[in-house]
């Protein structure tokens, strides 16, 4: 495994990359202050765009470290206005593996956007980074995310019951994960 950071990436409709402080406006309009885009989410719903910006710094403060993974999507003719984010929220070198979580703007929603930046972000973690297994999980009451992960060839695992916590309060994960050999 090579930890190579938050590269440049692109697809046929979405530009991913690192995020700017410029970003803060942009998040908290278009996904961060939405109580449905959050429902599900472990973090609570941006009260103001000053917590997007503290969110925002800490991202790209991690941009300095090469295992840091973290981009902002956005569409190709607007690359300029992030409408979600997408990286790695938790990684276990020791087995090359990263879980990934991410989130878009309810406007975006049905689009396909997600399951094209998921795809490209795992295409980069197992072709560049050397990832064994790329795992994602949601709570069953949202079901389109498990969909997005299904998209990307993700192979269901299973419900670990009341394992998390999410602004529902406590919750199921169902489980999606994919390992470098299943691509072949």
């Amino acid at each position: 495994m090579k930890h190579i950071g938050t590269e440049y990436l692109e697809t046929q409709r979405l530009v991913l990359r690192r995020f700017t402080l410029e970003d803060a406006e942009a998040m908290y309009k278009n996904w961060a202050s939405d109580i449905e885009v959050t429902k599900y989410l472990t973090w609570p719903t941006h009260e103001e765009v000053a917590v997007s910006r503290l969110v925002l710094n800490g991202w790209i403060n991690g941009y300095s470290r090469p295992d840091n993974y973290q981009w902002a999507i956005a569409l190709r003719e607007i690359p300029n206005e992030p409408i979600g984010s997408i990286g790695v929220v938790y990684r276990d070198d020791s087995i090359a593996l990263a879980q990934i979580g991410y989130c878009i703007g309810r406007k975006w929603w049905h689009k396909g956007i997600t399951s094209e930046a998921l795809n490209r972000v795992m295409n980069y973690l197992f072709d560049e980074v050397g990832m064994n297994r790329i795992e994602a999980r949601y709570d069953p009451q949202n079901p389109h995310s498990g969909g997005v992960m299904e998209k990307c060839g993700m192979r269901y695992e299973g419900i670990m019951r009341q394992s998390g916590r999410n602004n529902q309060g406590v919750c199921d994960h169902c489980y999606y994960a994919l390992l470098a050999s299943d691509r072949n």
